[in-house]
């Protein structure tokens, strides 16, 4: 047992020795995509809040409104400037809606366009969390690379 434990060790230090730092100003692409996501996820709460949009027949209270889209503007800023805590955040969304449509799949979809939201959610919400995680490694890492011109 051991003998595997120090196997997997040596694999994670070798893992850890091929990630390349980060250079100043620089921001792993699917952070960046991420980043945009959560801008117009934030944007999109308000316009339609705005415009009057009535779900489920009722007009949101402002709270309710203003939670969600604060929450997505802040991961959105934080994500653009490469923070970790924003990375980490989303993910923290990313798990909920990665369990979320795990439900939808396994115990509320009965028509096909309910397999097919709650399948096409799960695919993009773990395809995120599991590309943001090498992502988390390099912003993550302790010495940044100069900025380009500067050697």
């Amino acid at each position: 047992m051991e003998r595997g434990y120090a196997k997997a060790a040596q694999r994670n230090q070798e893992a850890r020795e091929r990630l390349r730092p980060l250079a100043e100003g620089e921001r792993p692409p699917v952070v960046t995509v991420a980043a945009i996501v959560c801008g117009l996820i934030a944007a999109s709460i308000v316009v339609l809040y705005a415009a009057g949009v009535k779900p489920n027949g009722e007009t949101p209270q402002l709270g309710q409104v203003a939670g969600p889209a604060l929450i997505m503007g802040i991961l959105a800023w934080g994500m653009w400037r490469a923070r970790y805590w924003a990375v980490v955040c989303f993910q923290l969304v990313l798990a909920f809606l990665i369990f979320a449509a795990f439900y939808g799949l396994a115990l509320e979809a009965s028509t096909l366009g309910g397999f097919l939201a709650s399948g096409g959610l799960l695919v993009v919400a773990g395809t995120f969390f599991f590309l943001m995680v090498k992502a988390m490694a390099r912003i993550q890492m302790p010495h940044r690379l100069p900025p380009a011109g500067d050697e």
